[in-house]
């Protein structure tokens, strides 16, 4: 709409230009090489318009004749370039389909015509990967690289090929240079940080966690919390060679994450050594108010080494009362740790009350087990024989879980998928079948209970679990290393 108004302004405009014209006649006189031409003014204008209008003309086809090579090299360009992407597209299709002669016949086509075209080389890539040629797949991976454009995608390339191959190294040193070309790969920083993390690289696992948190590739809570992993995965390798570092490790993590146990158990047991015992009971409460975990109790109950039964029930209760101020003082893991302290001090009675709360229903094997032991101190025998016979067929135990793969040991990274994915302290998973098979077997087993000689031998250590299919991960701590578990000790006295 405004095209055709301005076009009707324009012609308004040379209509009144004419009719101005029209309406002042004059006489024009060209004198050239002795002769003299008259004519009027309009026709004068006429005329040197309609000659501006014959320049234009010879000078646009003279224009068109001379560049009319070139113009009909662009047109062939045109068209090689068509068929080009033409064949790019249908290649990609194909490889997308899984039809591999199709793909490499689009490829070697597309590539002909479109030489410096980055696509080319991704789809000859995936045609190779389609027929197994996997030389050709790292050979064109590795031309890749070499142009600034694609060099991160031949990186990745090349990446993806080591690790498939089983190039440890290889897929190691790929990620590390695609990271340092591009901080924000996520690929590339997570690939980086699960070798690290598998070849116990702790310190460098660290660097990169830090990368990638001011990158935004993670939250800084969770990259924080990955953080604190990694330093309590330090603390422990370092705890029993090197103190000082395991303490300065272990400090980090706490204020980190002060709810990872280990970083808290770490720091209080090289505290109690350097008989800092009253920091290290602020640790350990302060990681027991937001983790309850018995090997936090433990320690705090050994807080001074070398005291009797009674003060280490003593510093139990405290560690609970001061936790039943905010909380529920430990909830099961509080009953289990002032019962287990309270029979090694003789207390039956404070052992029992702590534990009645969660001794109905289906209660824990730990409980079971420390209920018999009760029982038979107080000398009724067919009780601790009943309270073993549900032992046996209780409710698993907490033990640390990571990824669904049960492991007596704390370990910072996932035996499933290599991220770092920090265990939980938590009862491992069981199948329903599993619970339907076990409520006959203990009905059995408490209505016609075995003589005292044959009874299951009496211990607070819970059941063993079935070991899972895929054995845990080693998280890099020395062969004789214990600590933090889930097991429970033997009473004393």
């Amino acid at each position: 709409m405004i095209k055709l108004l301005w076009r009707f302004l324009l012609l308004a405009a040379l209509a009144a230009g004419f009719a101005w014209l029209a309406d002042r006649p004059g006489t024009l006189t060209i004198r050239w090489l002795g002769r003299e031409i008259q004519m009027s003014f309009i026709a004068g204008v006429v005329l040197a318009v309609l000659a501006v209008v014959a320049i234009w003309f010879v000078w646009s086809l003279f224009r068109r004749l001379w560049g009319s090579p070139q113009a009909v090299g662009r047109w062939y360009s045109f068209r090689k370039n068509r068929k080009g992407y033409e064949s790019l597209s249908r290649g990609i299709i194909a490889a997308g389909a899984g039809d591999a002669t199709a793909a490499a016949k689009h490829a070697a086509i597309a590539g002909n015509a479109l030489a410096d075209e980055p696509l080319v080389n991704v789809l000859a890539a995936q045609a190779a990967q389609l027929k197994g040629d996997r030389a050709q797949v790292k050979r064109i991976f590795e031309e890749m690289t070499k142009s600034p454009d694609t060099e991160a995608l031949g990186l990745r390339g090349l990446f993806s090929e080591a690790r498939q191959s089983g190039d440890v190294s290889a897929a190691r040193r790929h990620a590390e240079r695609a990271l340092a070309l591009n901080p924000r790969l996520s690929w590339a920083s997570t690939a980086v940080l699960q070798l690290q993390s598998a070849a116990k690289d702790w310190n460098a696992a660290t660097a990169t966690l830090v990368q990638q948190t001011k990158s935004g590739l993670v939250p800084q809570p969770e990259g924080l919390r990955k953080q604190a992993a990694m330093l309590a995965a330090q603390a422990l390798a370092l705890e029993d060679s090197d103190k000082p570092r395991a303490l300065d490790f272990a400090l980090r993590a706490h204020k980190l994450d002060p709810a990872l146990v280990p970083a808290g158990l770490v720091a209080a047991r090289v505290l109690i050594t350097q008989a800092s015992t009253r920091k290290a009971s602020k640790i350990l409460k302060e990681t027991w108010a937001l983790s309850p975990h018995p090997d936090l109790a433990d320690v705090q109950a050994h807080l001074i080494p070398g005291d009797g039964p009674d003060a280490r029930l003593d510093r139990v209760r405290d560690l609970l009362k001061e936790d039943k101020l905010r909380d529920n003082g430990g909830g099961l893991e509080g009953a289990v740790a002032l019962a287990r302290a309270a029979i090694r001090a003789k207390r039956w009675d404070m052992a029992r009350d702590a534990l009645k709360p969660y001794a109905d229903d289906r209660p824990q094997a730990r409980v079971c087990a420390l209920m018999a032991d009760i029982e038979e101190a107080q000398g009724d025998k067919g009780r601790a024989r009943e309270w073993l016979s549900r032992a046996i067929h209780a409710p698993r135990d907490p033990i640390w879980v990571s990824d669904g793969v049960a492991s007596p040991r704390w370990t910072p990274v996932s035996p499933v998928s290599g991220e770092i994915v920090p265990c939980e302290w938590k009862a491992p998973f069981e199948m329903p079948e599993q619970l339907e098979a076990d409520r006959p077997a203990a009905m059995e087993a408490i209505e016609a209970p075995k003589p005292a000689a044959e009874a299951a031998p009496r211990s607070l250590e819970p059941p063993k679990m079935v070991q899972p299919q895929r054995p845990p991960d080693d998280p890099g701590l020395p062969e004789d290393f214990d600590r933090p578990t889930g097991r429970s000790q033997p009473a004393e006295g």
